[in-house]
């Protein structure tokens, strides 16, 4: 029988791959000759490096700029030699700054440029997957930009320091100096938000706040974003403004995709390319995914819904295992799951659930497969 394990990560408690061993390892002592392929899966944000890279990649660690210009460490992932796979948190999120340092008009994605450019200049590569999330930004990605050496001029023809609160004040884009390689490359940036740039769904209004702005620096941000968003469909000729996903990250790709050919796709949708899925899951007899938590919107982009819409594609059964189960959380059926379950079992409250979770996923997969080696003529 072959069973092909693909979770996401549960938060706080198992990573991806610790989920698969678990689940893998349960499987083993009810039915030894299973053929278990391990597929740990990332919906493009966190853990979008190491779902990729941690098989057949190597790592790249470098000085870079965090959010406050000053100087960390950072890491990404190359496959084959030819593809970088980047968490602009790695250099730009949230996590580094600490409560009272979060200002988005402040902040900057220049770390996120210079790991882009030690990949294209310095390795090679010539393909960029950039997974966006987390970040503590929004300077509609003047810093990765300056980085790759695009320059942003006032009205006096000055440089500008990349951050949000100079949207507003560019008034000239310089590319003279792009290393032409920057142009030859392909961008693919994960995305799985549908926010535009301004406005009441916007960058700065739906996710300022949580990076620290108040309502005045909101208007300001969401200000500059308009103009610069302007200002680079006026140099692109492209519609920028309304691109759905492009206010992801504090905007992030806009001159990415308006001047470096960037685009925007469902971070789920790399990630199981990348990895093969549907070549893997071919003959499969059970699918079993999983997730922290399972609810409405899990069929919005999320590990769940992908892996349930290809599995049903194949005729796949798919069952989830994830840590509980919330409101709206049967949607999935519509997307190729044939049954869910959860782990949270008792009263004990979700820190102890958390702590327990090895303990009681494997519990759980245990029982499951009690149950079909009972029921399944395949089993």
């Amino acid at each position: 029988m072959k069973i092909v394990i693909a979770p996401d990560s549960f938060k706080g408690s198992l990573s991806a791959i610790e989920v698969c061993d678990i689940i893998g390892n349960a499987i083993l002592k009810i039915i030894p000759t299973a053929e278990i392929i391990k597929i740990p899966v990332s919906d493009g944000g966190e853990g979008l490096v190491e779902t990729l890279v941690r098989n057949s990649g190597e790592m790249i660690s470098l000085a870079v700029k965090n959010p406050l210009f000053r100087e960390i460490t950072a890491e990404y992932g190359i496959l084959n030699g030819r593809t970088a796979v980047i968490e602009m948190a790695a250099a730009s999120g949230l996590p580094l700054l600490s409560s009272e340092e979060r200002n988005p008009l402040v902040t900057t994605t220049y770390g996120v440029g210079e790991m882009i450019t030690d990949a294209v200049i310095k390795h090679g590569c010539k393909k960029i997957i950039l997974g966006l999330g987390g970040s503590a930004t929004n300077d509609g990605g003047l810093g990765v930009a300056s980085a790759l050496g695009i320059h942003f001029l006032d009205k006096n023809g000055n440089s500008l320091l990349p951050c949000g609160e100079n949207l507003s004040q560019v008034e000239f884009i310089d590319l003279s100096q792009v290393d032409p390689r920057f142009h030859e490359i392909d961008i693919t940036i994960a995305c799985d938000v549908e926010n535009s740039l301004c406005g009441k769904l916007g960058a700065a209004s739906v996710y300022g706040p949580q990076k620290g702005a108040t309502a005045e620096m909101v208007s300001i941000l969401d200000n500059g974003l308009n103009h610069f968003g302007k200002l680079l469909e006026n140099e692109s000729g492209k519609n920028l403004l309304t691109l759905k996903g492009i206010g992801a990250a504090g905007g992030m790709a806009l001159p990415l995709v308006a001047l470096l050919n960037a685009h925007l796709k469902s971070g789920l949708n790399i990630v199981l390319d990348e990895l093969k899925f549907d070549a893997a899951i071919e003959g499969a007899d059970l699918i079993i995914t999983g997730e922290g938590k399972t609810d409405a919107q899990s069929v919005m982009g999320k590990v769940i819904s992908g892996v349930g819409n290809r599995g049903k594609k194949q005729q796949v059964p798919v069952i989830v295992i994830s840590g509980a189960l919330g409101d709206g959380y049967k949607a999935i059926y519509d997307c190729g799951v044939s049954a869910a379950f959860a782990i949270f079992s008792n009263d004990n409250g979700l820190e102890w659930h958390m702590k327990h979770a090895a303990q009681l996923m494997d519990d759980c997969a245990g029982s499951l497969f009690r149950f079909l080696s009972v029921v399944s003529r395949k089993i």
